[in-house]
């Protein structure tokens, strides 16, 4: 078989993107696999990086003075990467590479046959609202994709934005492949009077998260709103429930389980999706709550993101709202039936298949095979 490495400076057991691309090329390909924690397959060969490492650069020194390759092989985890992976040089026939931070090591490798990048940022501008990031860390990142983007044989990232700003500023071609939750065959669950909403995901202050409960000040007495929320920055979720300490309508849910998401979202009428446009990846993302939503069968509301709106328009899942504040949202929320509900939730259970991870992640196995075509 051919052999195919798969690496990612990430926890690969957490990292559904990851998983995903393991499930489906462990079956035609000799699969190894670099990350963190265990064996994400039991058909795979796990190489474990030693916890406590770090991916991301730290010497001020390289840095300010441009010396970005020092900068990339000083890191610990690529350092720990590179002793493990010495003795398959020249010898391994392809690498799936998992953002820009593993691309110079899987040039290293000199793979028989190529390299694939999987990009699920659009990394010069990933941390751009940190001051410190844009000055130290944003030059770095644009070297790697300078350098490392042309010498890969694919590329494909999460939303149509990413891939058009990475063909613009770096001159490659880019496929997409969504965050797309795998297909679940089940039905709409009918609309009551009271209309459940819900927010998932992580609790970032630059996502504004706030909007959402102040939205629901004056709204109609016949909605609910459930935030499940993962802890990113301290104080945040306590600033959050503090703020709808006067609300009954908003309750805050302890989070479940990936595996246990689309489940847990099947229970409300209509999920929100709405990011403001503080970085240039949040404005263009596809987030996998969209997705999660579809699978569902819960109608979404979105922001005027232009990836997602787009997307919500072409299959009719929701309504895109003027704004990301709560203005906007309220104006969607005081104009919205049960009737209109339904209405979008038929029309995810329309668009599921097409939507679904299987029929995405077909992507990387065209991109892969025609790198394995190479032999």
């Amino acid at each position: 078989m051919t052999s195919l490495l798969i690496a990612s400076f990430s926890t690969l057991t957490r990292d559904p993107r990851v998983q995903r691309q393991i499930d489906l090329l462990a079956a035609e390909f000799e699969v190894t696999t670099v990350g963190f924690g265990t064996s994400p397959h039991p058909e795979v060969t796990h190489i474990e990086l030693p916890e406590g490492t770090r991916a991301w650069p730290s010497s001020k020194q390289y840095l300010l003075s441009g010396r970005y390759r020092r900068a990339y092989w000083d890191m610990s985890a690529v350092r720990a990467a590179r002793e493990a992976l010495a003795d398959r040089v020249g010898t391994t026939d392809i690498v799936l590479a998992n953002d820009v931070n593993t691309l110079p090591l899987a040039l290293w490798l000199a793979p028989r046959l190529g390299v694939h990048a999987d990009l699920h940022e659009y990394a010069p501008r990933e941390k751009e609202h940190v001051r410190s990031w844009r000055w130290f860390v944003a030059p770095y990142q644009r070297w790697i994709c300078r350098t490392c983007l042309p010498e890969v044989a694919s590329i494909t990232t999460v939303s149509p934005g990413l891939a058009d700003e990475y063909a613009a500023r770096f001159g490659v071609d880019v496929q997409v492949v969504t965050n797309a939750s795998a297909y679940e065959d089940r039905a709409p669950r009918p609309t009551g009077q009271t209309i459940r909403l819900l927010h998932t995901g992580v609790a970032r202050a630059n996502r504004r998260l706030e909007s959402m409960i102040d939205a629901l000040r004056g709204a109609p007495a016949t909605l609910t709103l459930d935030l499940m929320l993962v802890p990113s920055e301290p104080g945040y979720i306590e600033a959050l429930r503090e703020r709808a300490s006067d609300l009954p309508a908003v309750t805050f849910r302890d989070p479940v389980a990936y595996t246990e998401l689309v489940d847990a979202v099947a229970e409300y009428d209509v999920s929100i999706v709405v990011f403001p446009a503080t970085t240039f990846n949040l404005e263009h993302s596809l987030p996998n709550k969209l997705f999660e939503a579809v699978q569902a069968r819960t109608a979404v509301l979105v922001g005027p993101s232009p990836d997602m709106a787009e997307l919500v328009r072409e299959h009719g899942l929701g309504r895109v709202l003027d704004g990301a504040d709560a203005a906007s949202l309220r104006a969607a929320l005081e104009t919205m039936t049960p009737a209109d509900v339904d209405r979008f939730k038929h029309a995810a259970d329309a668009a599921a298949t097409e939507l679904s991870a299987e029929h995405q992640i077909d992507t990387w196995r065209r991109a892969i095979t025609a790198i394995a075509a190479r032999r």
